[in-house]
């Protein structure tokens, strides 16, 4: 008899990461949902019972809040005492770092126009007239979400992951963290060096980025304009991934872009569904032994960094 998979998936009341957590259960995996608001969370737990059909046992709830390490360390406690393992951590909860004020096409401008720099051609004018606010407090939020909590998430369940026979790390991330979206070429140098890259070295990247955007002189200083802490936090998740994934050789450790979605992140402009895009992170989540880690995904293919 097959052994019993446990999964946890961060950010699972909503979009993408309530889709994986669906999928996941429907291939046998208990999923443990996991949301910051506990309201939010409990409702998204009725509802994957009553659309799958599956039993209470097969899926639970339990609150995480990715920046509080308390909040950590009672989700690690809940694993280890209710299950004595973890298989698989989905680290999908994530936050924009921005909000929009008027036309939110203009989220979809951006990311095309990324879209079209990746590409090597000539980037469309924009065309919506909604504007982009940035302050410290959202980067830092972003920093705190989008990379340092899910460091110290990952930290945190190492030993119990340690105890599977098929540990999987799958890092839910986004194109616009790519190295050459970065711009300032001290922070690409950095985080491109696979071979020397250090804990301490990522760290840096972002601690000076926060630095600069508290100075207001990060524009000055040539870090991205638009979509700016995600693209730091982003970029600097994907340069941990790659650096984990060499400190642990038994376990399968992944980043993925899931696609342009539609989600609450994106004010909705996406042109995938949530179903669509949970299923790279379902498939790096399922990899057999054997199975490629230390990469970046785009969807199903690899990607460079």
């Amino acid at each position: 008899m097959a052994e019993q998979k446990i999964a946890v998936v961060t950010g699972g009341n909503k979009g993408i990461g309530f889709e994986i957590c669906k999928q996941l259960t429907s291939q046998g995996v208990t999923v443990v949902l996991t949301a910051r608001d506990e309201k939010k969370g409990n409702e998204a737990l009725e509802k994957l019972l009553k659309d799958s059909g599956i039993s209470d046992k097969n899926v639970i709830f339990h609150q995480l809040d990715v920046m509080n390490p308390d909040s950590i360390a009672s989700l690690v406690e809940f694993i280890k005492s209710k299950f004595g393992k973890l298989d698989i951590l989905v680290n999908n909860a994530g936050v924009g770092g921005l909000t929009v004020e008027g036309d939110v096409s203009i989220i979809h401008d951006i990311i095309m126009g990324d879209v079209f720099r990746i590409a090597g051609q000539e980037v469309p004018e924009m065309k919506s007239t909604g504007k982009i606010i940035q302050t410290y407090d959202l980067a830092e939020e972003s920093a705190k979400t989008n990379y340092y909590g899910v460091k110290e998430l990952i930290e945190a369940f190492i030993p119990l992951m340690q105890l599977s026979s098929l540990p999987r790390i799958v890092n839910v991330s986004s194109f616009l963290g790519k190295i050459e979206l970065l711009s300032n070429e001290w922070a690409k140098r950095v985080l491109s060096d696979g071979e020397n890259l250090t804990d301490e070295k990522i760290d840096e990247v972002v601690t000076q980025f926060l630095q600069d955007f508290k100075d207001g002189t990060f524009e000055a200083k040539n870090w991205p304009t638009a979509f700016t802490a995600y693209k730091v936090a982003k970029s600097a998740l994907n340069a941990y991934t790659r650096l984990l994934a060499k400190r642990y050789p038994d376990f399968c450790i992944n980043c993925v872009c899931p696609g342009y979605c539609k989600t609450d992140i994106n004010c909705n402009t996406g042109f995938l569904t949530s179903a669509e895009g949970a299923e790279a992170p379902v498939m790096l989540a399922l990899l057999p032994n054997g199975g490629p880690s230390g990469l970046f995904f785009s969807r199903k293919a690899v990607t460079s960094f």
